[in-house]
């Protein structure tokens, strides 16, 4: 009995241990969650933070394209000679500005000695075999002499006559005089003349070289009526209307972005890349800087606009590879506290930005629109 007694005070000690165990695990106040940010009434007035909830806006559908500044065929002209010669003077370099009919290249061949001396001969000798011809002519209708003698005059003079045509053409495209020729006024000298107006783009050729009828001489390109060259790819080419807008930067210059149009859609698709080429024009092309041909650029094609919610572009910081916004929890005692939240960002337009996880945030939370970089950084 006496035993019973003693243990009596182990077990009613014991049984208080344990009891008070159990109050500090269930205490509310140690098991409510902590905020990530808390703001003053007064720091959230004076540094004029404002508070934001998701939101329905309007977003463009793009497409992405890229390609390059070009000009129209009728812009660029590439200059080959009509016959070979060698470089007797190329006095221009790349970038001067040239005009339609201006001098370019000199050749020198002996060669346009000869067609000139064939030129004045046939020339000499057509006055006689057409007045032959017509004098055969007129025998062969009053049957003074036969048809072979007739025939034989008519073809000595329609072959001549063809031959002096085609030897009058080829010293015209070498730019050389006929009436100096039919003079015996003979020249070894061919120019060659600017048939576009433009600047010298290329140029493949050095004084004394030897070209022939098939060698490029240069490149000249009239950049007045520059265009958008884009390649877009076949998933999304049923997207691309005409009249669409377009915006474009050149990624190596500048991250502006400038706008243009769609003027044509190819129908033809290039089987390596699997894209089609959509023809753009510029707006405001006077406008524009000084682009240069061959630019390299990056574009968006406008196909549709789309609803989604979103909030300011403000609200939505980067930290690294990921994206977060201060939602808030909680307001009471003068303080706001907030809770970092991550955000998968979508578009962004007129100061908005898409938020594509928007499904798995509270519809009536609000967020920390202005001054949310400071306090998330640190």
């Amino acid at each position: 009995m006496k035993n019973i007694l003693l243990k009596l005070p182990v077990i009613l000690v014991l049984t208080l241990c344990l009891s008070c165990g159990n109050k500090t695990e269930t205490n509310p106040q140690e098991s409510a969650p902590v905020a990530d940010v808390e703001v003053s009434e007064a720091q959230f007035k004076n540094a004029s933070m404002q508070l934001a909830s998701l939101t329905e806006a309007v977003f463009p559908e793009w497409v992405e394209a890229s390609g390059m500044i070009d000009v129209p065929p009728e812009n660029r002209a590439v200059i080959t000679p009509y016959l070979g010669g060698y470089v007797r003077d190329n006095p221009l370099l790349i970038g001067d500005a040239v005009k339609k009919g201006q001098p370019l290249i000199t050749l020198e061949n002996p060669e346009f000695v000869s067609l000139q001396q064939q030129f004045q001969e046939l020339g000499e000798q057509l006055e006689y075999l057409k007045s032959e011809y017509e004098r055969q002519q007129t025998l062969a209708a009053e049957n003074i002499t036969s048809k072979k003698n007739f025939l034989k005059a008519e073809s000595e003079y329609k072959r001549s006559l063809a031959t002096y045509n085609g030897l009058q053409k080829q010293l015209q495209l070498l730019n050389i005089s006929t009436t100096q020729a039919m003079q015996g006024n003979y020249s070894s000298l061919a120019r060659i003349y600017a048939p576009i107006n433009g600047t010298i783009a290329r140029t493949f050729v050095s004084k004394g070289s030897y070209v022939s009828p098939a060698d490029p001489l240069m490149e000249i390109v009239d950049i007045d009526h520059i265009h958008l060259e884009l390649k877009v790819f076949e998933k999304d080419m049923l997207k691309v209307k005409k009249d669409q807008a377009i915006a474009f930067k050149i990624p190596e210059s500048s991250p502006e972005y400038y706008d243009g149009t769609v003027h044509l859609i190819g129908n033809s698709l290039d089987m390596e890349g699997r894209t089609v080429t959509v023809h753009g024009h510029i707006d405001n092309e006077r406008g524009t800087p000084h682009f240069a041909v061959g630019m390299f650029i990056e574009a968006r094609i406008n196909t549709g606009e789309t609803e989604a919610l979103a909030l300011p572009e403000t609200a939505v910081i980067n930290l690294g590879e990921s994206y977060y916004a201060l939602q808030l929890q909680e307001q009471k005692e003068g303080s706001y506290l907030f809770d970092r939240v991550e955000i998968k960002p979508g578009k962004m337009q007129n100061g908005m930005t898409e938020i594509l996880n928007s499904a798995e945030l509270p519809k009536d939370a609000q967020y920390l629109s202005k001054g949310a970089f400071e306090l998330i950084q640190e």
